[in-house]
């Protein structure tokens, strides 16, 4: 069984370009089903990185490849596979 902590502790890396997109900051589930529908990863850095961040990104659980034991491999092949969330 994986525990939300475990998953908050993974970073997230994009198989098509190799981007490491961070770790998972938050997780979407479906109140009605109990499941769990998506991940959320920070957005970029709105000035050098430093300073704020843009919208998160979520990527839903079916662009998930492979959960291993210190990353998650993901395939989202262009920005449009990835909403964003406006904080």
């Amino acid at each position: 069984m994986l525990k939300t902590s475990d998953l908050k502790m993974k970073e997230v890396v994009n198989t098509i370009d190799g981007r490491r997109l961070g770790t998972i900051t938050d997780i979407e589930i479906d109140v009605e089903t109990g499941k769990l529908t998506a991940i959320v990863v920070p957005g970029s850095g709105k000035f050098l990185g430093l300073f704020g961040r843009n919208d998160d990104i979520v990527i839903g659980w079916e662009k998930i490849q492979k959960i291993g034991y210190d990353v998650i491999l993901v395939e989202t092949a262009a920005a449009g596979d990835m909403a964003r969330l406006e904080r």
